[in-house]
């Protein structure tokens, strides 16, 4: 069942061009000689003849801290040096790389390197954005698109250690987690949107450069994802901010939702499973099931026990039996699992594998790259219904 909602249009309108990323598929392992390997689209090439110290896979790029502690980035089939044991700790993003120097927040973006602050403790890093505390000039900034923004002087919260805390990332939220009872922070970043509540108790939402007054009175909750804001307002209205338009699509609080990439999963008041998707409401029937919200892809187990995604707005059936949100690894266009055959499967841009029935050490999913493991050192890569 499909419901159609008119669009309820914004107090502003701006046009903006946004380009398509040139990213290629990445992951990466040491081998059982030792040797640090990356396989770059098909391509597999020796970086380093010792392993890492540590090692995080983005989409395009891989940073690392080689053996000898100096911070590297591998982009565009060659590694760089960054610098000679300086880097502390670092994150990779779809387009960004965020990496601290002692308290020196700094920013790799295709190529190009950015110190945001001298002295920061706290950040969130989203695919092509990053919010952090100048701890310098006490303020709160935005890295978007190679330019800077100034946020906000305060926030609501007493600290910024309050503020960034991310122990519900990933959370669905339910309604009765409040930002004014501090069970919930109060900044949420995701791709390329944050949102957050000033010292004012104003809501507002920082998008493609612009800071949006969202709402003038404190809301309930909410919940980001790519170009989406989902929130719970003072009157207990249930609202979806999306590509710059703000629909009301229920009256009432739902039980618990959960924002992806231009979408939102959520069991509403009446307990129905709905999913919200380009500027539609898709009702899945009365069912309160534990689904899993990663990007592109909403997994649960619908009313007839099948496995079931929903992915850019159609519905696959992929199994007949739903192995629970713990056993699933999901994220951009991908899911992985196990089977009750202990097949490893891969749900990929709406087709589904049967990838493997051997028996592994390790498997894990780099956006759309599936890498598993045999052994103690022994590699295969799935990718687009191919074995590497």
């Amino acid at each position: 069942m499909k419901q159609k909602y008119l669009p309820l249009y914004a107090f502003f309108l701006w046009t903006i061009s946004i380009g398509t990323s040139n990213a290629q598929p990445l992951s990466a392992f040491t081998n059982f000689q030792n040797h640090f390997m990356v396989w770059d689209n098909g391509m597999i090439r020796k970086i380093e003849s010792l392993p890492p110290l540590k090692v995080v896979v983005g989409r395009n790029a891989i940073p690392y801290i080689d053996n000898s502690r100096n911070f590297k980035i591998y982009a565009n089939g060659g590694s760089h040096k960054i610098n000679d044991g300086f880097t502390s700790s670092f994150e990779a993003s779809d387009d960004l790389v965020a990496f601290l120097n002692a308290k020196s927040l700094n920013v790799w973006d295709h190529g190009k390197i950015t110190n945001l602050s001298r002295y920061c403790e706290q950040y969130l890093l989203g695919d092509s954005l990053i919010i952090y505390f100048e701890g310098v000039q006490k303020e709160y900034r935005a890295y978007y698109n190679g330019h800077i923004y100034p946020i906000e002087g305060f926030l609501a919260a007493s600290n910024p250690q309050a503020i960034f805390d991310t122990d519900n990332a990933g959370a669905r939220i339910s309604s009765d987690m409040q930002i004014a009872s501090l069970q919930l922070p109060s900044l949420k970043v995701s791709d390329n949107i944050a949102a957050y509540v000033n010292y004012s108790n104003q809501f507002h939402i920082f998008y493609h450069g612009y800071i949006i007054n969202q709402e003038d009175y404190l809301i309930e909750n909410f919940d980001v994802g790519r170009n989406t804001v989902a929130y719970v307002d003072a009157n207990q209205q249930f609202k979806v901010f999306h590509e710059g338009k703000t629909r009301t699509v229920e009256d009432f609080a739902p039980i618990n939702y959960a924002a992806g990439d231009d979408l939102v999963a959520y069991i509403s008041n009446d307990n129905s499973f709905k999913i919200y998707y380009n500027d539609s409401v898709y009702n899945m029937g009365y069912l309160e099931p534990d689904y899993l919200v990663r990007d592109n892809i909403v997994a649960f187990e619908n009313g007839s026990g099948k496995f079931t995604v929903f992915y850019r707005g159609k519905l696959y059936e992929i199994d007949n039996y739903y192995p629970g949100n713990n056993h699933i690894k999901a994220g951009y266009n991908s899911l992985a699992y196990r089977d009750r055959s202990n097949e490893l499967r891969l749900f990929t841009a709406g087709k589904t594998y049967g990838v493997t029935n051997a028996n592994l050490s390790d498997w894990r999913l780099d956006y759309d790259v599936l890498q598993f493991q045999f052994g103690s050192n022994m590699y295969k890569i799935f990718y687009k219904g191919k074995t590497y």
